[in-house]
């Protein structure tokens, strides 16, 4: 290699040097004069909340969340202390002035119920406590059934559905004491309802059996329903129609002839072809 061709190389790895090096420098200044990624403080549970909690210090905890705050967000942890939570919160999730009873009502079911609302024990069956579907946040409807005050006999039980569309606050089980006063446990479900609504129910429930029926959430549609009485369950015989029972054809009318000869006295019948005997 001579020393021309040596020079150039090396002139030419300089310069590369000194390019790569520039262009280190722009984008590093770029990168240091960007503007830092911003957080929000936010408050969060910091471990499941059932519904109905009192919060306290240990439920709670703090988050940073990149970007802006999600609206009602809580801030401070001091602005959920001592709130009921009216719906269950997740452990991590961000507490919302929505999830949260406002200060001063305190906590337990009182604190889930909205204003111009009432909750509405009502004791059901068994079936119903024990199977379990019948948790918070369902949407159910009512029927009653038994003997109508006007029933001509009391024999004929009907089921009717007086309430549609009802949420469910809570489901378990309560200390009541039976005819004797021996302590017994029942069957609990507390429905949201609107004061008339709890009138009715009330009245159903202390004349009537109670039957919860579970609903799709998404669906409120307020359906027509007829009652339904027993007889109708077995089916009453419809009428037939009138090409199904035809009236029977009266028999033709029958002439008798008497036939004497001599001494000889006999009978004879004719059929008739539409006259009269």
């Amino acid at each position: 290699m001579n020393r021309r061709m040596l020079i150039i190389l090396l002139s030419a790895f300089a310069i590369a040097s000194m390019s790569a090096f520039l262009v280190w420098r722009m984008v590093g200044a770029r990168i240091t004069a960007a503007k830092p990624i911003a957080t929000t403080k936010l408050v969060a549970a910091a471990k499941d909340i059932k519904i109905g909690t009192v919060l306290d210090a240990s439920d709670l905890t703090t988050i940073q969340l990149v970007g802006s705050a999600p609206t009602g967000a809580v801030l401070d942890v001091k602005n959920a202390i001592g709130r009921g939570a009216i719906s269950q919160i997740y452990t991590g999730e961000p507490i919302l002035e929505s999830r949260l009873a406002p200060k001063g009502s305190g906590g337990g079911l009182a604190a889930t119920i909205q204003q111009g609302m009432r909750a509405c024990a009502v004791k059901v069956d068994e079936v119903v406590g024990v199977a379990g579907f019948v948790t918070p946040g369902m949407r159910v409807d009512v029927l009653v059934s038994g003997v109508p005050p006007n029933a001509q006999t009391s024999n004929n039980s009907e089921v009717k559905t007086i309430l549609q569309n009802i949420e469910v606050l809570s489901a378990g089980t309560d200390i009541q004491k039976d005819s004797e006063g021996k302590p017994q446990q029942v069957q609990v479900v507390n429905l949201l309802v609107t004061p008339d609504q709890a009138q009715v129910l009330t009245l159903a429930s202390s004349q009537m059996r109670i039957q919860l029926v579970l609903r799709n959430p998404l669906d409120t549609k307020i359906a027509t329903v007829p009652q339904t009485a027993m007889s109708s369950l077995f089916g009453e015989t419809k009428p037939a129609t009138h090409e199904a029972v035809k009236r029977a054809k009266p028999a033709a009318p029958v002439y008798t002839v008497q036939v004497i000869n001599g001494s000889k006295s006999t009978e004879q019948k004719f059929a008739s072809t539409g006259g009269q005997q």
